[in-house]
């Protein structure tokens, strides 16, 4: 196959991740930035609140473009979905079983 067949030239490919990588630097530098900041007065609510959006946009470019999963067959959307699924109950399983001690132990 000759470089005018392929479906997506290589410069274009890496203009693309280079776009990305400046934007998830940004969206790093971001996050910083707002963990100093002084928002929402002496309350971390609105910080964290802030730097988990910050981190969910991080994530999906990350996973989206560098790691190649928008261009994915469903297969691997369904074993994520089902990764997913389980992670979400082990944590809420050990959040339900958090105060749950055995009888006769000492609780602090």
């Amino acid at each position: 196959m000759s470089d005018s067949e392929q479906p997506v030239s290589l410069n274009s490919y890496i203009r693309l991740c280079a776009v990305v990588f400046a934007v998830v630097l940004c969206t790093t530098g971001l996050m910083i930035g707002t963990s100093f900041a002084h928002i929402g007065g002496d309350t971390w609510t609105l910080k964290v609140a802030l730097i988990l959006a910050i981190a969910v946009v991080n994530a999906f470019l990350v996973a989206g473009y560098l790691m190649h999963l928008l261009s994915e067959k469903k297969l691997v959307y369904t074993v994520l979905i089902f990764t997913v699924i389980f992670a979400i109950g082990l944590v809420g399983l050990t959040m339900a079983a958090m105060n749950d001690f055995p009888p006769g132990t000492a609780t602090h």
